[in-house]
């Protein structure tokens, strides 16, 4: 059963047990989802928006420019045959 199907399911399922709610809890229901979805969209946007943004630093640009070349490391390791072609 793959996922689409799984949640196909899962929304029918939901769909039978309100089907006994009456009409005024149904589109309370409905307010309700519309809400948390509207939520869940703006909490989305404002999570991507918070990544971006000042990096704030007390040093200056070619101090942390100084530091991240200076933490440099290689491992590399070059044969002695690969050198010769």
């Amino acid at each position: 059963m793959g996922t689409a199907e799984i949640n196909t399911t899962l929304i029918d399922g939901y769909v039978e047990l309100l089907d006994n709610l009456s009409t005024t809890n149904k589109l309370d229901l409905i307010s309700k989802l519309t809400a948390s979805v509207k939520t869940d969209l703006t909490a989305k946007k404002s999570s991507f928006k918070k990544a971006f943004g000042a990096f704030d630093s007390p040093k200056s640009a070619e101090e942390i420019i100084e530091e991240i070349r200076n933490s440099r490391v290689s491992t590399r390791q070059i044969d002695n045959e690969k050198q010769r072609l």
